[in-house]
C-alpha cells in the first residue's frame, strides 16, 4: 500500500471511529449537547463513555472496522487518538475459535476439606500438606493461557512474603495495604500477610497508569484510616512514594512483591480464630472510610455456610473475573475455593470488560460448575455478544450461576437464560443471592438448581403501605421482585419496620442480620459502628420483605449507588460539585436510577444554579463531568441543572435524593419549577397524609399492644381459676376451647382449618404439627376436637402456674434432659394412646424466630408405631409472623391449619417410626412455605 492510500485508510478509520463514539454518546446522554469529537477528545470526559460504554464501543468498532482490538485498548485509552493507534496495529478480525479442552482438576467430590481449620492459614497448610502439587488456581493472564499456582507454591510463596514482613519489623496485628492486580503476587502477598499475623487491607488498583498519581492519592484516606505501615504494590507506585509518605505519616515502606519476598526463617507466628484477618473497605475514596473488621472466625463461618449453601465440593471448578479487592471476588471466589479444595480459574476484571465472551469461554473450556457476577455482567453477555462470540460454547457444566453485588432484575435473568440456552445453559442454574461485606459476604442463597423465584405484588399496596400483596396474573401494573433465597444456616435475618419492631411476612422494612460471620464494626470508626449495630443485629441499610422464608430485596434505605458492581457514595460527589463556582452549595443531589438497557444503575447529578445562558450551563455540565471522572473514575450518565428550588429538600434543609430520583424518573426534574414558597406548601401538604398515616399506625400499635395484653389478663386469670376448680375434664376442655376462640377473635387473629375430616372419629391418632410460635398450641386447641391432649416439655411442669393449668387438661410431659426419664415418659404416652387418647406432639421440639422447618425428633412417631395408630401430619402457616420468638406482643393476622391424610405405621419398630417421620416431614415441608433446615 502506498503512503497516499494508507493515509486515506487511516483517515476513514478515524472518521468511522469518531462517528461511532458520537453516536454512542448521544444514545447514552440524549439530554446532553455533545459537540463533534476529535482524536484528542477525552473518551470519558468529553464523550461521557464509562467502562460499560467502552465495551459497547469496542464491539461496534470491531464490527465497523473489521479488526480485533486488544482487550486493554478501550479500557486504558484516555483519548480517541490512543484508541486509533490500537486500531492501526490491530489484526484483521476473525471468528473466535472453540476453546481447547482444559485438564481435569484431579479432585473427587467425596474428598475431605478442612472444616476444623481455625484460620485461613491453617486451611491453606492443610491442603499444601496433603496435595502440594495440585493446582489451586489457574490464572488466565490474557483470558486464555493458564498459569497454574499449586497449593504448595502458594504456601511457599506466602511464607516468603511473611518472612519479608517480619524483616521489615511489621508487628503482628498491624494492617498491611495491598494494591496489586489479580495474579500470583497478589495471592502470595495476601496469604503472607495472614501468615505474619498481620491484617490485610486490599485496595483498588488503578485501571490506567496515566492517572496513577491521582488514583493512589485518593486511596490515601483509606490507608490513613487503617494506619498501614507497609504498602505492597507495583513498581510505578514507588515513583510517587515521597508524595504518599508525606500524606501518610504511619507509612514506613512501599515495596513490590519481589522486594518483599525473603527466605523464611525464625519463629513461625500463628494467628488465632478471633484475630483480624483483613479489612474490607466499603466507602469511597473521599468519603468517611469504613473498614469492615473481619476475623478468621467470621470468614470461616461464612465460607463454610456458603460451601454448604451451594453444595460445593473439591471436584468443583469456579470461574471468576471478579476483582480481588472486592468481597465477592476475594471471599466468594478465591477463599471459598481455597477452603473447599476446589479449583479456581481466574482472569482479571479488565480481561472480562475488554471481551466479556472470555468469561463464558473459560467456563466452557474448563468445565466450570460455579461462577458469580453482578447483574450488569449477565445483561452484557445477553445483549452485546454476537453468535460468533458464542460459537462452540458448551455451558452444560455450569450448575450454579450466582447473581449478586447489585440489584437483580428478572428481565436480565430471562434474557440471559434465553440467549445462552442453545449453548447448554440451564435457566435453573441462575441463583440470585444477597450479601454484603458486613457479613463477610453471603447472607441468603437461592437453592441450587431451583432457578429464580419472582414475586409479583400489587403496586399501590406496596408503594403506599409497604405491603407485598400478591398480584393476579392479569394485573398489568404489578411490581416484580426477585427472591434472593433463604438465610444461610449460620445467619439469622429479620425485617424491621419504621418503629424498630420486627415486621410481618410480606411487610417491607429494613433488612437486619446476625450470626458468627457478622462484623464487630468498622475499624477505628466508633460512630459508624454505633449506627449499624443494634444489640447484636447489623443494619444492612437495605430494604426488603420476607415471604415463605424467601428474602426479596426491594431497595436501599441508604443512598448507596451500585453501578457495574461498584459502590458509589453520593455524598462524595455532592460535596465536590457543591463548591463549583456557579453551583449552589448544599443544593446538589446525586442518585442512581435503574438502567434497563445495561442491567445496572445510571449515575445522575442534579444541581441548582442561577446561571441561565446556554454556554454557561454547558461549561458547568462539563466541569461536573470532569469532577466525577476525577473522583470516581467514571462520568455521570446525566447531569441535570435546575434553577433555585429545583432540588427537593426537607424542611430542615436536607436534600431528598429519593424525591429527586422520583421526579427524574417521571421526567419532571427539568420542568420549570414553582416558587420556593409554593414548593414548600405543596411539600407540606403532600407529606401531611403519609405523616398522619404513620402517626395513626404508631398509635394503633400502642393501642393494640395494650388491648392484647389486657385481654390476656382478663381471660387468663378467670380461666386459670376455672380450670383449677371446675370438675370434669370434658367441661374444662370445652371451656378452654371457647375461651381461646373468643380471645383469638378479639385480638384479630383469624384461623382457618382444612382436613379436619381426616381425623379418625372412632380410634385414637397422633398429630404432628410444625412449630413456629408460642401461639401454635392455642390455635390447635381452637380447631381440634377437644379429645386431643398435648405432649409438653417437662419444664412447664416445674412451674406451678402452667403446671396446674396443663395437668387439669390431661397434658403429658416429656423430660428432655434425663434419658431414663425420657424413656418412661414415652412409654406413658404410648399407653395413653393405646387407651384411646388422641395426642399432639411437636416433633421439632422447639421453635426459633427465623423461618425454616427443623429436623424432627422420633418420639411422637415411635408412639404412633408402637401403639399401632394412624399418624397425621399437620401444617401450620402464618403463626410465625403473628408472634415469633422474642416478640412480646402478637399482631393481627391470618393463619391456616391443614391436616393431612392419615399415615398408617408399617410396623412397631424403629424403622417404621423413621418412615412415618420422613413421610410426615416431607408433606409438612411442602405446605409450610418455609425453607428446609434439615442438616
Amino acid at each position: 500500500m502506498d503512503m497516499a492510500s494508507h493515509s486515506t485508510s487511516t483517515a476513514s478509520r478515524e472518521a468511522a471511529l469518531l462517528e461511532l463514539a458520537l453516536e454512542l454518546s448521544r444514545e447514552l446522554h440524549p439530554q446532553r449537547k455533545t459537540r463533534a469529537l476529535t482524536p484528542d477528545s477525552s473518551i470519558e470526559r468529553e464523550a461521557g463513555l464509562d467502562s460499560l460504554a467502552r465495551v459497547e464501543l469496542l464491539l461496534r468498532a470491531e464490527k465497523r472496522l473489521g479488526v480485533r482490538l486488544p482487550d486493554h485498548a478501550v479500557l486504558s485509552a484516555e483519548t480517541f487518538r490512543d484508541l486509533l493507534a490500537a486500531v492501526e496495529e490491530a489484526p484483521a478480525g476473525k471468528p473466535a475459535s472453540a476453546p481447547a479442552p482444559a485438564p481435569e482438576s484431579g479432585a473427587s467430590a467425596e474428598e475431605e476439606w478442612p472444616e476444623s481449620a481455625k484460620t485461613l492459614v491453617e486451611a491453606l497448610e492443610w491442603h499444601a500438606q496433603r496435595h502440594p502439587d495440585r493446582p489451586q488456581i489457574q490464572y488466565l493472564a490474557d483470558g486464555e493461557t493458564p498459569e497454574a499456582i499449586t497449593y504448595g507454591e502458594l504456601s511457599a510463596g506466602a511464607r516468603r512474603m511473611a518472612a519479608g514482613l517480619r524483616a521489615l519489623d511489621v508487628e503482628p496485628g498491624r494492617p498491611v495495604a495491598i494494591m496489586l492486580p489479580s495474579g500470583r503476587p497478589y495471592f502470595e502477598t495476601f496469604m503472607g500477610t495472614l501468615m505474619a499475623s498481620c491484617v490485610a487491607v486490599p485496595l483498588y488498583p488503578p485501571t490506567r497508569i496515566q492517572r496513577l498519581e491521582e488514583h493512589v492519592c485518593r486511596q490515601a484516606r483509606i490507608m490513613a484510616n487503617a494506619q498501614a505501615s507497609v504498602l505492597v504494590t507495583f513498581e510505578e507506585v514507588k515513583k510517587i512514594g515521597g508524595l504518599l509518605k508525606s500524606l501518610l505519616p504511619d507509612l514506613r515502606a512501599i515495596v513490590t512483591p519481589a522486594e518483599l519476598a525473603s527466605e523464611p526463617g525464625g519463629e513461625r507466628l500463628r494467628a488465632r480464630g478471633g484475630d483480624l484477618a483483613f479489612l474490607q473497605y466499603t466507602s469511597g475514596s473521599t468519603g468517611e472510610p469504613k473498614g469492615v473488621m473481619l476475623t478468621h472466625a467470621n470468614l470461616l463461618a461464612n465460607i463454610h455456610a456458603m460451601i454448604r449453601g451451594c453444595a460445593a465440593t473439591p471436584a468443583d471448578t469456579v470461574v471468576s473475573w471478579l476483582p480481588l479487592y472486592h468481597d465477592m471476588g476475594l471471599i466468594g471466589a478465591w477463599l471459598v475455593v481455597l477452603c473447599a479444595g476446589a479449583r479456581l480459574v481466574l482472569m482479571s476484571p479488565a480481561t472480562f470488560m475488554g471481551r466479556p465472551a472470555r468469561w463464558l469461554r473459560a467456563i466452557s473450556a474448563w468445565k466450570g460448575t460455579l461462577s458469580a457476577a453482578p447483574n450488569f455482567a449477565y445483561d452484557l453477555c445477553a445483549t452485546k455478544l454476537d453468535d460468533v462470540d458464542l460459537e462452540g460454547l458448551d455451558l452444560s457444566s455450569w450448575r450454579v450461576a450466582f447473581n449478586g453485588a447489585e440489584p437483580v432484575h428478572l428481565e436480565t435473568l430471562e434474557r440471559f437464560a434465553a440467549r445462552l440456552a442453545p449453548y447448554g445453559f440451564r435457566g435453573e442454574a441462575l441463583a440470585p443471592v444477597y450479601g454484603l461485606a458486613e457479613n463477610c459476604l453471603g447472607v441468603t442463597f437461592s437453592p441450587p438448581g431451583r432457578g429464580p423465584q419472582a414475586d409479583r405484588v400489587k403496586r399501590r399496596e406496596f408503594l403506599e403501605k409497604g405491603i407485598a400483596e400478591p398480584a393476579g396474573a392479569d394485573d398489568a401494573h404489578a411490581l416484580t421482585f426477585v427472591g434472593c433465597g433463604s438465610p444461610l444456616t449460620t445467619v439469622e435475618v429479620r425485617i424491621v419496620d419504621e418503629a424498630g419492631r420486627e415486621a410481618a411476612d410480606r411487610e417491607q422494612g429494613r433488612i437486619e442480620f446476625r450470626g458468627p460471620s457478622a462484623t464487630a464494626g468498622y475499624y477505628r470508626n466508633a460512630a459508624a459502628t454505633r449506627r449499624v449495630l443494634d444489640r447484636g443485629w447489623v443494619d444492612s441499610g437495605d430494604l426488603g420483605y420476607i415471604a415463605e422464608g424467601e428474602l426479596y430485596v426491594t431497595g436501599r434505605a441508604k443512598d448507596l449507588i451500585i453501578r457495574a458492581g461498584r459502590n458509589i457514595h453520593p455524598q462524595e460527589l455532592e460535596e465536590a460539585v457543591g463548591v463549583v463556582p456557579g453551583i449552589r452549595l448544599g443544593f446538589v443531589a446525586v442518585f442512581g436510577t435503574h438502567n434497563a438497557r445495561s442491567g445496572t444503575e445510571r449515575l445522575v447529578v442534579a444541581a441548582e444554579t442561577r446561571a441561565t445562558h446556554p454556554e454557561d450551563l454547558e461549561k458547568l455540565v462539563s466541569k461536573i463531568r470532569d469532577l466525577s471522572s476525577e473522583l470516581l473514575d467514571a462520568p455521570p450518565d446525566d447531569v441535570v441543572l435546575v434553577p433555585p428550588g429545583g432540588v427537593p429538600r426537607t424542611p430542615s434543609g436536607k436534600v431528598r435524593r429519593s424525591a429527586c430520583r422520583a421526579l427524574y424518573e417521571k421526567g419532571e426534574l427539568r420542568r420549570k419549577r414553582r416558587s420556593a414558597g409554593l414548593q414548600m406548601a405543596r411539600l407540606a401538604l403532600s407529606s401531611l397524609g403519609p405523616g398522619l398515616a404513620r402517626a395513626a399506625r404508631a398509635a394503633g400499635r400502642v393501642f393494640y399492644a395494650a388491648w392484647s395484653w389486657g385481654t390476656v389478663f382478663a381471660f387468663g386469670v378467670p380461666l386459670w381459676l376455672a380450670l383449677a376448680t371446675v370438675p370434669g375434664i370434658a367441661v374444662r376442655r370445652a371451656l378452654l376451647q371457647f375461651s381461646v376462640r373468643l380471645w383469638l377473635r378479639l385480638v384479630g387473629i383469624r384461623v382457618s382449618a382444612a382436613g379436619l375430616s381426616n381425623i379418625p372419629a372412632e380410634r385414637p391418632s397422633v398429630l404432628v404439627p410444625n412449630h413456629a410460635s408460642y401461639l401454635d398450641s392455642f390455635v390447635l386447641v381452637a380447631v381440634l376436637p377437644p379429645r386431643f391432649i398435648f405432649l409438653a416439655k417437662k419444664e412447664f411442669d416445674r412451674n406451678v402456674v402452667p403446671s396446674v393449668f396443663l395437668r387439669r387438661l390431661g397434658t403429658l410431659f416429656a423430660d428432655r434432659t434425663d434419658a431414663e426419664q425420657s424413656v418412661q415418659d414415652a412409654a406413658a404416652a404410648t399407653d395413653a394412646v393405646r387407651a384411646g387418647q388422641g395426642l399432639v406432639v411437636f416433633p421439632e421440639g422447639t421453635f426459633h424466630r427465623a423461618p425454616g422447618l427443623r429436623p424432627f425428633k422420633l418420639g411422637g412417631f415411635l408412639v404412633a408405631a408402637q401403639a399401632g395408630v394412624p399418624l397425621l401430619p399437620v401444617t401450620i402457616r402464618g403463626m410465625r409472623s403473628i408472634l415469633r420468638d422474642g416478640q412480646k406482643v402478637p399482631r393481627p393476622g391470618r393463619a391456616s391449619i391443614s391436616i393431612g391424610a392419615p399415615l398408617i405405621p408399617e410396623g412397631t419398630d424403629w424403622n417404621a417410626a423413621v418412615k412415618l417421620r420422613d413421610h410426615a416431614r416431607a408433606e409438612i415441608l411442602r405446605g409450610c412455605g418455609e425453607p428446609d433446615l434439615f442438616e
